[in-house]
């Protein structure tokens, strides 16, 4: 079960979410990977502490020309074709590899085998298994815990080449683990990088404020899985320090309201220290309890009615 946690704008405590949902996910004996694909700006580690057990360098295949093959003038097919851009002519074919995709299109379509692949790293994939404390009282069937997340390269232009990097290692982790749990913490916003992150979740979270700027930005959330054609539902965070229109808009446009985190300056000073709410903050363990459970009841349900609509 691939579950994506995402929201409209930065700020409303996405990644708070995505981590004390992991964690509480493994603590109640799902073997479970968070996945940080907030590969711009990953912040999850700060939660979960531990060096990295691996680190791979992502490159994306760009190309490399050869003038002496190239047909010049008289050709262009690869300037022609190139969607991105990546390729111009300035008295020759000329290469801008930050602009590649990594489609390979050009190498196919040149008639002179003058374009060849060549490589370009975008970043890193580090793979940590956090070794964080029991709390006192906690049952003793704790699952496996990992946390992969993405660095780009400083100066890199896309991050979507990444992201679909970081999602795969969680993948290849979590492959043919039962009962087992991916969470993909994804960047905020509606743009690429949100979209590479949600597009084939069974289920996303929205994660939302009580507040005019956090309905805006959940609007455009909202839009945009709407377009993408994917199941959803809202969570509040903070709630209790706003209004009113969130909980409307969702009644309005009846979108399910996965439920509440409740605002307090605890919960506040924990997270700017780098501690779990569901370690630091009474109440908060059950609160995630129960959205675990709803989050997870409307995943199944998703995805039993997306295999209806197929059979």
């Amino acid at each position: 079960m691939h579950i994506a946690i995402a929201s409209g704008k930065g700020g409303t405590g996405k990644t708070t979410l995505a981590v004390n949902l992991a964690v509480h996910a493994a603590r109640s004996g799902h073997p479970t990977v968070l996945a940080d694909c907030d590969v711009e700006e990953p912040n999850a580690h700060l939660f979960m502490p531990g060096e990295p057990v691996m680190t791979l360098t992502h490159s994306l295949p760009v190309p490399a020309v050869d003038k002496a093959k190239c047909l010049g003038d008289s050709c262009r097919k690869c300037v022609e074709e190139c969607r991105f851009k990546a390729l111009t002519w300035m008295k020759g074919v000329m290469a801008f590899s930050e602009l590649c995709h990594g489609c390979g299109l050009c190498m196919m379509i040149c008639p002179s085998g003058a374009i060849t692949e060549t490589t370009r790293p975008v970043g890193t994939v580090e793979i940590r298994t956090p070794q964080l404390p029991v709390p006192a009282g906690a049952s003793a069937g704790a699952a496996a815990l990992t946390l992969v997340s993405g660095r780009m390269r400083i100066s890199e232009a896309m991050a979507p080449p990444l992201i679909r990097e970081v999602k795969q290692q969680a993948h290849a982790v979590s492959a043919g683990t039962p009962n087992g749990l991916t969470f993909w913490d994804s960047p905020p916003g509606t743009s690429c990088p949100m979209i590479s992150t949600v597009e084939n979740a069974d289920y996303s979270v929205l994660v939302t404020e009580p507040t005019p700027f956090g309905l805006h930005d959940l609007r455009l959330a909202v839009e945009t899985l709407h377009t993408l054609g994917r199941p959803f539902g809202v969570v509040i965070n903070r709630d209790g320090m706003g209004d009113g229109r969130v909980r409307e808009y969702l009644d309005r446009h009846r979108i399910p309201l996965l439920g509440t985190v409740p605002h307090s300056p605890q919960a506040a000073q924990a997270v700017s220290s780098g501690r779990l709410l569901i370690d630091a903050v009474d109440g908060m363990t059950g609160c995630f309890d129960r959205l675990l459970h709803t989050v997870l009841r409307h995943a199944h349900n998703a995805a039993q009615h997306g295999q209806e609509k197929t059979a």
